[in-house]
């Protein structure tokens, strides 16, 4: 994977940087995917969860809660394999700063995760009991 798309500039606007960022996040999207198996037990997780959030919901508010605890799960997914990659990047030997970082970033996964169960818990609950 390169750095840059073909024809990618530092000085894009409009349209045009927009178009950039689009292939950059993909990139991302798609590196996370296949490097990450957390990530894709997330992504299939999500691809159950969210067309059954159009069951589930009874209102507007609902659907938009279900569906974004489930991007956010994903996104915060992103943000720990990011930090786990610059980490392992700066260094193989043993640092307790890259250690810490590396678990805060996994505690951030985990406190989403126990707010998306919370939420369609609650979600659950008003509807159905």
């Amino acid at each position: 994977m390169s750095d840059k798309p073909q024809g990618a500039t530092a000085k894009n606007t409009g349209l045009k940087r927009f178009y950039y960022a689009s292939i950059y996040s993909w990139q991302g999207l798609k590196a996370a995917y296949v490097q990450e198996p957390a990530f894709r037990y997330e992504v299939w997780g999500s691809a159950i969860l969210i067309p059954l959030s159009f069951l589930v919901a009874q209102s507007p508010m609902q659907l938009a809660a279900l569906i974004c605890t489930c991007l956010l799960v994903l996104a915060f997914e992103l943000v720990n394999s990011a930090i786990e990659a610059v980490v392992d990047r700066a260094g193989t030997e043993f640092h307790e700063l890259a250690g810490l970082a590396k678990d805060l970033g996994s505690a951030v996964v985990m406190v989403a995760l126990i707010m998306g169960g919370l939420i369609w818990g609650a979600v659950l609950w008003e509807n159905y009991l």
